[in-house]
């Protein structure tokens, strides 16, 4: 039995996230754009079974720099009238159906990963949904790619480069079109044979589900 024929696999809904952000000293990462494109595995077939995209407007201690422009293009001003991060995150999370088994997918996930876990708050739901990270699947299955970017990726499998490159609405269009070849190739994989071995070779626990560190002394 492959990977796609395992009922885990097939009763899990893949969510492909993307966040563009800006870097403020002192201060986490803070999202100024997200998209987000859901997909299923139904009898072999992927249906895509939902799709969002919004600009976040920043906070005054994060401003769009000219690093941030030249990479994505977005401005301050085309910020300054989007909803907030409460706004856009919270109305992600409310479209996530409670009972659905859900992963989120992402290039380097460690980056989405980190917006989510300091708006959780906003998120709750989307903050306990664990990641499958594209790199490290990327890596089992291409061995000898120099290294695992996504424009590397994108390359090997010929996927065209989006005229949009470093907006969320198209890097989580290449995304999820890289994440489909690699779900291609880990179906002819011996050690990928089930749900739980790809959660094994690239799976992230999202931190508000990781195990509380004890300390081992008092002190």
């Amino acid at each position: 039995m492959g990977l796609t024929e395992d009922p885990a696999f097939r009763a899990t809904t893949y969510v492909v996230i993307d966040f563009e952000t800006t870097t403020p000293t002192g201060y986490p990462a803070q999202p100024i754009e997200v998209a987000a494109l859901a997909l299923r595995c139904e009898d072999g077939v992927w249906k895509e079974t939902g799709r969002s995209t919004s600009l976040i407007r920043p906070p005054a201690y994060a401003p769009v720099t000219p690093a941030d422009t030249a990479q994505t293009g977005l401005t301050a001003e085309q910020l300054h009238q989007a909803p907030t991060p409460a706004e856009v995150l919270g109305a992600l999370d409310r479209r996530l159906t409670a009972g659905t088994p859900y992963l989120l997918v992402a290039q380097h996930a460690a980056t989405e990963a980190g917006v989510i876990h300091h708006q959780a708050e906003h998120c709750p739901r989307l903050a306990r949904t664990d990641f499958l990270d594209t790199i490290p699947l990327a890596k089992h299955l291409i061995p000898n790619l120099p290294n695992y970017k996504l424009d590397t990726l994108l390359a090997h499998f010929g996927i065209q480069q989006p005229p949009d490159r470093h907006r969320a609405y198209a890097d989580v269009d290449v995304t999820a079109q890289a994440f489909l070849r690699l779900v291609r190739a880990a179906d002819l994989d011996p050690q990928l044979v089930d749900f739980a071995a790809l959660v094994k070779t690239a799976g992230r626990t999202a931190k508000a589900n990781r195990p509380v560190q004890t300390e081992l002394f008092d002190v």
